[in-house]
């Protein structure tokens, strides 16, 4: 059975763990810095101090006179030195001095003075370096242990002759004691940094905590790769706001929608309060209020769906996340839907009718009237299987379109308003792409139609269709009172009718849709005419649309049929 992986520590230990080893590293090179220094400068003392013992005692005229009459004398008596001049005066000014020790030596390097008597009369153990006539300084290891020792020549009395040395020296002991004394204010400097470090660390940790919402780093890591993921990984637009105002958040696709800057422009809103980033008047609205919105936009290219959604966590008030759905492809499924749609109730209409003449036919012939069923019939064949009340349909040869114009002619007819194709029409080949024609052709229509059963009688529509290569030239005018002075039909929110009240699609749809959509194919649509009061004799004329599809239309003229795509 595999062995589960402990579970890693937490960051207020490592936190803890590394600042104790910094801490630690650093009372190390300290302590070892305080020790060097003590140990310099401790040497250094002692040298000085053993040195000006040393000339001092040296530069005494009668241990100068003393020290040059053993010099002179052949043998020494070690119970007269005990007694004698230079062995008290060492001994004095080393009791005074606290010197480890006092030496004084002939030019022989025989022992005058020294602290143990029965050493009297003896070679010293060290090199008598003085004796050449230079001072030294040094750390050596004589009989009396290890010690730091200045050694000075004795001159004769009026002479520059060395007949003599005075070795003074510091011990170890005094050294070792000052180490001590530093490495405890060291090591006590070190232990109160250590404290003061953990209890530092600890409020330090705490206080990240608290700002990253008790989350670990890895925790926070693998929140910013899911945050990408997110981000990254789904059509919908986001944006972030945070608590203090600004853009903290937004995703490529929010970027593509908006029209925003790039990531590595310079006017990138990420960082910028959301008033400053231009973003679209009504959001910016939304996002102020605070409270959660769901609200319709309208770009050159795309309708929106944003939804304002205010984020809290444990009470704490993380900001705003703006969620923006494109609805276009929705709205102009809806709108080939529509025509797909007015289609069909045409062609229920017609099956209606035409079930209504095969009745009054088999009626006739059931009742031995076949005089007055031939006239009927031959009435039938002469008008049509069907009736289509669109006057001029002839001059439209596409079947589709036929088709189409006559369904729209069919509920015109039941509002009380004429549909016709104008005189002007000219449409060679077929249609190609019938789907976007019809969105748009059958969006103004409707729009006719509205405004002229709100218009004057009589009440009438007229369709007029050019073709120029693959493009389809259109306009529809109508009867109606024409668009009002300083009205933005394509604008956002704007209605050209009463539509019911749906704050997540709002109103105006569908010229800002069918826009967009002729748009997407490099066409535009556009108000020819705003028509309006005292434009006409009549004081009153209705407003003409205008559009351009290209590359809705078959170049070949050679057939009008098989070709539409259905």
């Amino acid at each position: 059975m595999p062995q589960e992986p402990k579970p890693s520590r937490g960051f207020a230990a490592r936190i803890m763990t590394l600042q104790f080893v910094v801490v630690g590293l650093m009372i190390l090179a300290a302590a070892a810095g305080a020790m060097w220094v003590t140990v310099e400068r401790v040497n250094e003392q002692a040298q000085e101090r053993a040195l000006a013992i040393a000339r001092t005692l040296a530069a005494d005229p009668e241990i100068r006179a003393q020290v040059q009459r053993y010099a002179d004398a052949d043998t020494l008596d070690a119970a007269a030195l005990r007694t004698g001049y230079v062995q008290q005066a060492a001994e004095g000014v080393r009791a005074r001095t606290g010197a480890f020790f006092v030496v004084v030596t002939e030019d022989r390097g025989i022992r005058l003075a020294h602290p143990t008597p029965s050493l009297l009369g003896q070679k010293v153990s060290t090199d008598p370096v003085a004796l050449s006539g230079h001072e030294s300084v040094s750390r050596e290891h004589g009989t009396l242990g290890e010690s730091v020792r200045a050694k000075v020549p004795v001159f004769a009395p009026g002479d520059a002759t060395v007949v003599g040395e005075v070795s003074v020296g510091v011990g170890v002991q005094e050294l070792a004691a000052r180490l001590r004394t530093a490495g405890a204010w060291v090591l006590g400097l070190g232990l109160g940094a250590l404290a003061l470090s953990a209890a530092s660390t600890r409020w330090l940790v705490r206080r990240l905590k608290a700002q990253t919402l008790g989350l670990e780093p890895a925790e926070m890591a693998q929140l910013l790769r899911d945050r990408d993921a997110v981000l990254y990984g789904v059509a919908d637009g986001v944006i972030g706001i945070g608590p203090d105002g600004r853009v903290s958040v937004r995703n490529k696709a929010a970027r593509i929608m908006l029209g925003l800057p790039h990531r590595h422009e310079s006017s990138d809103i990420i960082g910028q309060p959301y008033t400053d980033a231009r973003l679209p008047a009504p959001l910016v609205a939304a996002i102020a209020e605070g409270t959660g919105a769901t609200l319709r936009l309208e770009t050159e290219h795309a309708a929106l769906v944003a939804t304002v959604h205010p984020v809290a966590r444990e009470g704490i008030d993380l900001g705003q996340v703006v969620l923006l759905r494109d609805v276009t492809t929705i709205e102009t499924l809806g709108s080939r839907l529509d025509a797909v749609q007015t289609m069909a109730g045409a062609l229920r209409a017609q099956r209606h009718e035409f079930a209504n003449r095969l009745h009054t036919i088999s009626g006739l012939l059931h009742h031995g009237d076949v005089a007055e069923a031939r006239d009927y019939l031959g009435e039938v064949i002469a008008s049509g299987p069907v009736r289509e009340p669109v006057q001029n349909l002839a001059a439209i040869e596409d079947t589709y379109l036929r088709a189409f114009l006559g369904a729209k002619g069919v509920e015109a007819y039941e509002r009380g308003v004429v549909l016709r194709v104008g005189d002007a029409s000219a449409l060679y080949g077929s249609l190609i792409d019938a789907q976007d024609a019809t969105a748009v052709l059958g969006n103004l229509i409707d729009n006719a139609l509205r405004a002229a059963v709100q218009g004057p009688a009589p009440r009438w529509v007229e369709v007029d269709l050019l073709s120029e290569g693959a493009t389809l030239h259109l306009a529809v005018a109508d009867s109606g009172d024409g668009v009002p002075a300083g009205l933005d039909v394509f604008a956002e929110g704007v209605s050209t009718g009463a539509l019911p009240d749906a704050p997540e699609h709002g109103q105006g749809v569908g010229l800002p849709l069918v826009r967009r959509l002729a748009r997407t194919r490099g066409g535009e649509v556009w108000i020819a005419d705003p028509g309006g009061p005292g434009n006409t004799e009549n004081a009153h004329s209705g407003a003409v649309f205008a559009a351009r599809l290209p590359g809705v239309l078959s170049t070949d003229v050679g057939t009008t049929e098989g070709k539409n795509t259905r």
